[in-house]
């Protein structure tokens, strides 16, 4: 039975550089059934919302409640707000959705210190690797929420713009809020803008704000209604037979 230990050992020896050929086979299968599983708790969430934030601040801080907030908001146009379902801003983004009385969801990552589920999601899956993280917080959303974040919130960050400036995923808005805290990085996308790497219609569907009320509206116009959604009311998540059963509310 593979544990943490040697799950995180396997992928740090997957990433060194080629392995044999029954290595490289069973690297590819675990992942393809990680995928597998990621799908199938997933399906049936709805409309999602996928909110990136960092880890480290708490219940009380600023962005935690503003975030708390943000998601509260966002669950009532009807969205499921989706999170990595772990502590900080995520957890924050979870609670807000379920005290609003919104579907709340979370894909946590299973790295060496333990990484527990927060208690705010209603279902969630547990997932090895980044990349698979990543297609899933992705696969479901129809906007992306950035709040203030360390490395993994800007990776996400810049991974969705890549994937939209490529037509890999079609056009819909990112919201990056707490102007104050990325003021340097609208000064360096606009210093990209100027020098021809990025264009004006790249960062048509990006804002900064600090506005909820705005954020709604650009989510109205650019997902709810380009796309004909019908974000549902909240409901019991569905559960497919052996699922886990979902963590206590509390």
């Amino acid at each position: 039975m593979e544990t943490k230990e040697t799950s995180g050992k396997s992928e740090i020896q997957f990433l060194e550089g080629p392995q044999s050929r029954f290595q490289e086979l069973k690297f590819t299968f675990t992942t393809f059934w990680e995928l597998i599983r990621g799908f199938r708790k997933l399906h049936f969430v709805g409309p999602c919302i996928t909110i990136f934030g960092s880890a480290r601040f708490s219940q009380g801080h600023p962005y935690y409640e503003f975030t708390r907030e943000a998601a509260g908001e966002f669950a009532r146009l009807g969205f499921t707000i989706m999170t990595g379902g772990g502590p900080g801003l995520m957890e924050a983004a979870n609670r807000g959705a379920r005290e609003a009385g919104g579907r709340s969801v979370g894909c946590n990552i299973q790295l060496p210190v333990e990484q527990k589920p927060n208690l705010y999601v209603d279902r969630w899956v547990q997932v090895k690797h980044f990349f698979v993280r990543k297609i899933l917080l992705v696969k479901y959303s129809f906007a992306f929420i950035v709040m203030p974040g360390g490395f993994g919130t800007l990776d996400e960050l810049f991974e969705a713009l890549t994937l939209i400036q490529t037509g890999k995923i079609r056009n819909f808005p990112v919201i990056i809020f707490n102007k104050e805290y990325h003021n340097t990085l609208l000064e360096h996308l606009s210093r990209m803008k100027s020098k021809g790497t990025v264009s004006d219609h790249d960062l048509e569907l990006l804002i900064f704000t600090d506005d909820i009320q705005q954020a709604k509206t650009f989510i109205m116009e650019q997902s709810i209604r380009r796309y004909g959604l019908k974000p549902k009311s909240r409901i019991r998540p569905f559960r497919w037979l052996f699922e886990r059963n979902l963590p206590p509310k509390k």
